[in-house]
Protein backbone atom coordinates (compact mmCIF):
# COMPACT_ATOMS: atom_id res chain seq x y z
CA UNK A 1 0.00 0.00 0.00
CA UNK A 2 2.84 2.37 0.90
CA UNK A 3 4.57 1.64 -2.41
CA UNK A 4 1.39 2.47 -4.37
CA UNK A 5 1.17 5.85 -2.62
CA UNK A 6 4.78 6.68 -3.48
CA UNK A 7 4.29 5.70 -7.13
CA UNK A 8 1.05 7.71 -7.30
CA UNK A 9 2.72 10.82 -5.81
CA UNK A 10 5.67 10.44 -8.19
CA UNK A 11 3.40 10.26 -11.23
CA UNK A 12 1.36 13.20 -9.94
CA UNK A 13 4.48 15.36 -9.47
CA UNK A 14 5.88 14.45 -12.88
CA UNK A 15 2.52 15.19 -14.49
CA UNK A 16 2.34 18.67 -12.95
CA UNK A 17 5.91 19.74 -13.79
CA UNK A 18 5.40 20.63 -17.49
CA UNK A 19 2.45 22.89 -16.61
CA UNK A 20 4.56 24.89 -14.17
CA UNK A 21 7.32 25.30 -16.74
CA UNK A 22 4.92 26.28 -19.50
CA UNK A 23 3.58 29.16 -17.36
CA UNK A 24 7.00 30.85 -17.63
CA UNK A 25 6.94 30.93 -21.45
CA UNK A 26 5.33 33.20 -23.98
CA UNK A 27 4.76 32.85 -27.68
CA UNK A 28 5.76 35.89 -29.69
CA UNK A 29 5.85 36.59 -33.38
CA UNK A 30 9.14 38.48 -33.08
CA UNK A 31 11.03 41.03 -31.08
CA UNK A 32 14.38 42.65 -30.50
CA UNK A 33 16.44 45.39 -28.94
CA UNK A 34 17.82 48.63 -30.33
CA UNK A 35 20.39 50.94 -28.77
CA UNK A 36 21.73 54.40 -29.48
CA UNK A 37 21.39 57.41 -27.18
CA UNK A 38 18.99 55.22 -25.20
CA UNK A 39 17.64 51.71 -25.37
CA UNK A 40 14.48 50.24 -26.82
CA UNK A 41 13.04 46.73 -26.54
CA UNK A 42 10.03 45.42 -28.38
CA UNK A 43 8.01 42.28 -28.83
CA UNK A 44 5.43 41.47 -31.47
CA UNK A 45 2.52 39.12 -30.94
CA UNK A 46 1.86 39.23 -27.20
CA UNK A 47 -1.66 37.88 -26.96
CA UNK A 48 -2.79 39.54 -23.72
CA UNK A 49 -1.75 40.94 -20.38
CA UNK A 50 -3.54 41.53 -17.09
CA UNK A 51 -3.63 44.80 -15.15
CA UNK A 52 -4.30 44.80 -11.41
CA UNK A 53 -5.62 48.02 -9.90
CA UNK A 54 -5.20 49.05 -6.28
CA UNK A 55 -5.42 52.11 -4.04
CA UNK A 56 -1.65 52.71 -4.28
CA UNK A 57 -1.27 52.21 -8.04
CA UNK A 58 -1.42 49.61 -10.77
CA UNK A 59 0.66 46.58 -11.70
CA UNK A 60 0.60 45.10 -15.18
CA UNK A 61 1.62 41.54 -15.95
CA UNK A 62 2.95 40.45 -19.30
CA UNK A 63 6.08 40.31 -21.38
CA UNK A 64 6.39 44.01 -22.16
CA UNK A 65 3.99 46.77 -21.27
CA UNK A 66 2.79 49.43 -23.70
CA UNK A 67 3.89 52.94 -22.82
CA UNK A 68 3.97 55.79 -25.26
CA UNK A 69 5.67 59.12 -24.87
CA UNK A 70 4.44 61.60 -27.42
CA UNK A 71 4.17 65.30 -27.86
CA UNK A 72 0.92 66.97 -28.71
CA UNK A 73 -0.27 66.87 -32.28
CA UNK A 74 -1.60 69.93 -33.99
CA UNK A 75 -1.00 72.94 -36.13
CA UNK A 76 -1.58 76.44 -34.83
CA UNK A 77 -3.71 78.43 -37.21
CA UNK A 78 -2.52 81.75 -35.80
CA UNK A 79 1.22 82.17 -36.27
CA UNK A 80 1.27 85.69 -34.79
CA UNK A 81 -0.47 84.63 -31.56
CA UNK A 82 1.16 82.42 -28.95
CA UNK A 83 -1.42 79.93 -27.71
CA UNK A 84 -0.97 78.60 -24.21
CA UNK A 85 -2.94 75.33 -23.92
CA UNK A 86 -1.94 72.49 -21.61
CA UNK A 87 -3.52 69.12 -20.97
CA UNK A 88 -2.57 66.82 -18.10
CA UNK A 89 -2.16 64.09 -16.95
CA UNK A 90 -1.38 62.31 -20.20
CA UNK A 91 -1.57 59.27 -20.11
CA UNK A 92 -4.69 59.46 -17.96
CA UNK A 93 -7.08 57.09 -16.21
CA UNK A 94 -10.07 59.07 -14.91
CA UNK A 95 -9.86 62.82 -15.57
CA UNK A 96 -8.05 65.25 -17.85
CA UNK A 97 -7.45 68.90 -17.05
CA UNK A 98 -7.41 71.33 -19.98
CA UNK A 99 -5.64 74.54 -18.99
CA UNK A 100 -6.22 77.61 -21.20
CA UNK A 101 -4.25 80.80 -20.53
CA UNK A 102 -4.46 84.24 -22.16
CA UNK A 103 -7.30 83.51 -24.57
CA UNK A 104 -10.96 84.64 -24.49
CA UNK A 105 -12.95 81.70 -23.11
CA UNK A 106 -16.28 82.72 -24.63
CA UNK A 107 -15.05 81.62 -28.06
CA UNK A 108 -13.56 78.20 -27.22
CA UNK A 109 -14.98 74.69 -27.20
CA UNK A 110 -13.55 71.17 -27.34
CA UNK A 111 -14.49 67.95 -29.10
CA UNK A 112 -13.26 64.53 -27.93
CA UNK A 113 -12.86 61.88 -30.65
CA UNK A 114 -11.90 58.21 -30.56
CA UNK A 115 -9.38 56.76 -33.04
CA UNK A 116 -12.12 55.97 -35.56
CA UNK A 117 -13.22 59.65 -35.60
CA UNK A 118 -16.44 59.13 -33.64
CA UNK A 119 -17.42 62.17 -31.53
CA UNK A 120 -17.57 61.23 -27.82
CA UNK A 121 -17.95 64.59 -26.08
CA UNK A 122 -18.54 68.21 -27.14
CA UNK A 123 -18.40 71.05 -24.60
CA UNK A 124 -17.93 74.78 -24.36
CA UNK A 125 -14.86 75.87 -22.39
CA UNK A 126 -16.08 78.15 -19.58
CA UNK A 127 -13.07 78.20 -17.22
CA UNK A 128 -9.30 78.39 -17.46
CA UNK A 129 -9.11 74.87 -16.01
CA UNK A 130 -11.66 72.51 -17.57
CA UNK A 131 -12.06 68.98 -16.18
CA UNK A 132 -12.83 66.30 -18.77
CA UNK A 133 -14.14 62.95 -17.50
CA UNK A 134 -12.44 59.94 -19.11
CA UNK A 135 -13.46 57.20 -16.66
CA UNK A 136 -16.37 55.92 -18.79
CA UNK A 137 -14.19 55.37 -21.87
CA UNK A 138 -12.14 52.21 -22.49
CA UNK A 139 -8.34 52.16 -22.63
CA UNK A 140 -7.39 53.56 -26.01
CA UNK A 141 -6.03 56.59 -27.83
CA UNK A 142 -8.24 59.67 -28.16
CA UNK A 143 -7.97 63.09 -29.79
CA UNK A 144 -9.07 66.32 -28.11
CA UNK A 145 -9.62 69.19 -30.54
CA UNK A 146 -9.79 72.71 -29.12
CA UNK A 147 -11.41 75.13 -31.53
CA UNK A 148 -12.46 78.73 -31.85
CA UNK A 149 -15.76 78.35 -33.70
CA UNK A 150 -14.81 76.64 -36.95
CA UNK A 151 -11.04 77.13 -36.62
CA UNK A 152 -9.02 74.37 -34.93
CA UNK A 153 -6.61 75.91 -32.44
CA UNK A 154 -4.88 72.74 -31.21
CA UNK A 155 -5.40 68.97 -31.27
CA UNK A 156 -4.07 66.83 -28.43
CA UNK A 157 -3.38 63.11 -28.58
CA UNK A 158 -4.67 61.53 -25.34
CA UNK A 159 -3.75 58.07 -24.07
CA UNK A 160 -6.20 56.43 -21.65
CA UNK A 161 -4.75 53.65 -19.47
Amino acid sequence: MQRKKIIFLGILLLGCSPFGLYAQETTLGGGGDATGNGSFSYSIGQVFYITNYGADGTASQGVQQPYEISSTVGVTEYDAITLDFEIYPNPTTDYLTLNVNDFPLDELDYVLYDVSGRVLDVRKINQNNTIIEMMNFPESTYFLKVSNGTTTMKTFKIIKN
